[in-house]
């Protein structure tokens, strides 16, 4: 695998510190997380969804944290005070902790658990001052407009 040197990002771009670091933090992993399997669906342009499957879990196994620019999902499994005898255990039932990196001005709106599926949803709320709005652009209009105020 190559490893990539960001230093000179570091150097020369200023205000991106989190996105070398999220870079990163992606060269170093060494694979991806394969549990529990998750989707991520685009609902509508300012909407997310997070569905994760849960088999064996119950909600006061689950501890969902928002904070800033991350989300947790934790699971813990309590231990069972009956002993089994598997013959076969396709069933995953361990501990995990998942972690997805919000973008800015994404805010978790709500979560359920059905079925052993966990659904959270995110939408994306970007303030006022920041949306983009239209210019006026200063034209023959505005110079009339001024040349009347000069003259009264």
């Amino acid at each position: 695998m190559r490893t990539f040197d960001l230093t000179p990002l570091y150097r020369s771009a200023i205000g991106f510190d989190r996105l070398a670091q999220m870079l990163n933090d992606a060269a170093r992993s060494d694979s991806a997380p394969s549990y529990p399997p998750y989707n991520i669906e685009l609902v509508s342009e300012d909407q997310y969804r997070i569905v994760m499957a849960l088999a064996g879990f119950n909600r006061s196994e689950i501890d969902i944290t928002f904070e800033r620019d991350s989300l947790t999902v934790v699971g813990r499994k309590q231990k069972e005070t009956t002993e089994r005898t598997f013959l076969h255990r396709g069933i995953a039932s361990r501990d995990f902790e998942q972690r997805f990196q919000l973008a800015n001005h994404v805010k978790v709106t709500g979560a359920s658990f059905d079925n052993g599926m966990l659904t959270i949803e995110l939408v994306r709320e970007i303030p006022e001052a920041l949306k983009p709005r239209k210019i006026v652009i200063d034209g023959a209009d505005n110079v009339t407009a001024l040349e009347q105020r000069a003259a009264a």
